[in-house]
């Protein structure tokens, strides 16, 4: 469901961002639920840090006064009462300047609220706010403040007015802030990244009369078939494990797991089976944790959760926001889009989709993501002031036009908006690239007299593939989760199991707009298996200039800082074998036998550059991201014993029979 990390830091200081993973702003809360220990700074970091806090603060009594910032908003906390007594933690942030009825923004996180009203215009509202708004932030139940219970769910009950959720209490709580904040006009938005956006889409499934507009942001929709906690039932292991523990550990915090091992790869390989995290270290009291091991396929508990699925119209107009490199939430908002055009007669659903990590768009300039820039564009920034303050600003305000396009995106590549009458384009043509057992890439389906139909590599759970350069940090907070999606690809390049194609360089930009997919015809000697796809754009190896001085050469660490010959990748997804045929009841695969695999990767607007390579790269372990597979079939992987887990050989059929390639959308 992804954390605005911004949001402890928030309920310290006043600050109501909703920037999601800044995580150097989140407050060092470590509970080790092994050993239940405080951590303490070390005297010998105090020898560092205290002389230089003492002449910080020598040097603010040494400077001259500064005049006291104006005011900008004024605040209000209160206790907002909905149906079934609950009293919701809200807080009403009032423009000191207000000149007449303006309408409210409303956000509902798990994050925490603000204490204090910003003494700085933060850079995620600057936009909205130039229009007027008052804004209100308010924390779920169960979590700060606010009374009952945290259940982590998206669950909606339509047939049963009287039970709460997540739409009910935004439905009472809109109810009280239009009868009870002074100088309203009536008129509510929603918006918000994650959580905050599944908090804001859940309200379409029975929107107040009052809620005129909303943005979701990256907002999930079904936890097991993609986003946060799965991908099409693969488990994400260590983002699912350690999201629960910090949202479940202590209602009054934002907890994180105090992982004993440096290198987190190393301590989830050597914790072994999955049942392991509660045998040893949460012994049950995690409810979400409980939830996911308790329920390893597609059941009814999982369909309850999938709460787009009451969704078929445009019920409230809605800017679905996504990022493509979101390592998070990438996949929901396009699944909300999806369905409220089944029934958008005004059309009121629009799409918005730009090169960014989860959140990225929120706050700050976005002038690149990882190593690679946007040709001067400040993405975040232009996102915010032509595309999401002009839409409230028509819906709340009465100002300016609606969008004229259902969908716009940043096309990466070639560093470009781009606006789309409708999406995915009616232009663009599915064009198949093939994979060949030589190694190569090519849009021509593979010769009958190739020497070798397959290629083969063996996957050792023992030695599973890391999902990005070892030591992994934790998910949170910082570190190097936010950008892990672009990372260079060449650092599993020379591992044994993962197979490498690619094609020649590009004679012209290819450009691929809509929804890409892997066709894979695949077979393990095993009984269960994964298969990950990576689709990768490969620079030239003089794709930039050398930042540094020939004469002198790069600084410790400038060279690897290049984009030359850089892997970036463009698209990955997993599949798991045991759901390939049923996602409620899973099968095994039979050993040795080709299937197809049917791979989704996605929505994507790329520009693959002339000169460029395309890459695909394949493999059965992603680890921790994804949790392993025995690669032997057992009814749960969640209760598999550790001599369940072996070594299996994996083939990938590239013949004029078993084609495997991928399904690309390319734009004439």
């Amino acid at each position: 469901m992804g954390c605005n990390s911004t949001k402890a830091l928030e309920h310290r200081t006043g600050s109501f961002l909703s920037i999601p993973h800044i995580d150097i702003l989140r407050p060092l809360v470590h509970l080790n639920l092994k050993v239940a220990r405080r951590k303490l700074v070390r005297p010998s970091t105090l020898r560092f840090v205290l002389p230089l806090v003492l002449a910080i603060s020598a040097a603010a009594q040494q400077a001259p006064p500064q005049p006291a910032a104006k005011p900008l908003f004024t605040i209000q906390e209160v206790m907002i009462p909905v149906r079934d007594g609950v009293h919701l933690q809200t807080a009403i942030l009032t423009p000191v300047d207000q000149q007449g009825p303006l309408p409210i923004l409303f956000r509902r996180t798990p994050y925490g609220v603000p204490e204090k009203a910003p003494e700085q215009m933060p850079s995620s509202i600057k936009e909205l706010a130039q229009d007027g708004y008052i804004f209100v932030i308010q924390n779920l139940r169960g979590r700060f403040k606010s009374e009952g219970v945290f259940n982590l769910s998206s669950w909606v009950d339509p047939k049963d007015p009287k039970v709460t959720n997540e739409t009910t209490d935004a439905y009472d709580s809109i109810e009280w802030l239009i009868k009870n904040v002074p100088n309203n006009n009536g008129k509510v938005g929603m918006y918000g990244v994650s959580y905050d956006g599944l908090t804001t889409a859940l309200t379409l499934l029975h929107p107040h009369p009052a809620l005129k507009a909303i943005s979701e942001q990256a907002s999930p929709v079904d936890q097991w078939m993609n986003d946060d906690d799965h991908r099409f039932g693969a488990l994400r292991e260590s983002y699912d494990f350690e999201y629960a523990v910090m949202e479940q550990a202590d209602k009054n915090k934002n907890t994180h797991f105090d992982f004993e091992t440096y290198d987190t790869y190393q301590w989830y390989l050597d914790l072994g089976p999955l049942s392991n995290i509660n045998s040893k270290y949460l012994h049950n009291s995690i409810p979400y944790w409980n939830s996911s091991i308790d329920h390893p396929d597609y059941d009814e508990f999982w369909k309850k959760e999938a709460w787009v699925n009451q969704l078929h119209s445009s019920t409230v107009p809605n800017l679905n926001v996504a990022g493509f490199w979101d390592q998070e939430d990438p996949w929901g908002p396009w699944q909300i889009f999806r369905h409220a055009e089944e029934n958008d007669p005004e059309h009121t659903n629009f799409m918005v989709a730009g090169p960014w990590f989860h959140g990225e768009w929120a706050g700050g300039k976005g002038e690149g993501i990882g190593l690679i820039p946007f040709a001067g564009h400040e993405t975040s920034r232009e996102f915010r002031e032509n595309i999401l303050a002009p839409f409230f600003r028509h819906y709340l305000h009465g100002k300016g036009d609606k969008p004229t396009w259902q969908a716009s995106t940043f096309q990466s590549g070639s560093n470009t908006w781009q606006t789309y009458a409708v999406w995915p384009p009616k232009e663009t043509k599915p064009t198949n690239l093939y994979l060949h057992a030589d190694g190569t890439l090519s849009f021509t389906v593979p010769d009958a007299k190739a020497d070798k139909a397959y290629r083969e590599y063996v996957s050792d759970p023992a030695n599973p593939v890391p999902y990005r350069q070892r030591p992994i940090s934790p998910t949170y907070p910082a570190g190097d989760w936010r950008t892990w999606e672009v990372a260079d690809q060449r650092f599993v390049a020379e591992r044994p199991d993962v197979l490498t194609f690619v094609s020649e360089p590009l004679d012209h930009d290819l450009t691929v707009t809509g929804p890409l997919a892997a066709n894979l015809f695949a077979s393990t000697s095993g009984t269960d298996s994964d298969f990950v796809v990576k689709l990768i754009d490969v620079y030239p190896q003089d794709a930039q200039k050398n930042a540094w001085n020939p004469d002198e050469g790069p600084k410790p660490g400038q060279y690897a800082q290049s984009l030359n010959g850089y892997e970036l990748p463009i698209a990955m997804e997993v599949r798991r074998g045991r759901y390939l045929t049923s996602y409620e009841k899973p099968h095994p695969l039979i050993a040795n036998q080709p299937t197809q695999w049917n791979i989704p990767l996605r929505d994507h607007d790329h520009v693959f550059l002339k000169g460029h390579r395309i890459m695909v790269q394949i493999q059965s372990t992603w680890f921790p991201v994804i949790d392993r597979n025995p690669q032997k079939f057992v009814p749960s992987i969640y209760k598999a014993a550790a001599s369940d887990f072996v070594p299996a050989t994996q083939r990938i059929y590239c013949s004029p029979t078993l084609p495997s390639h991928l399904v690309l959308p390319v734009a004439p």
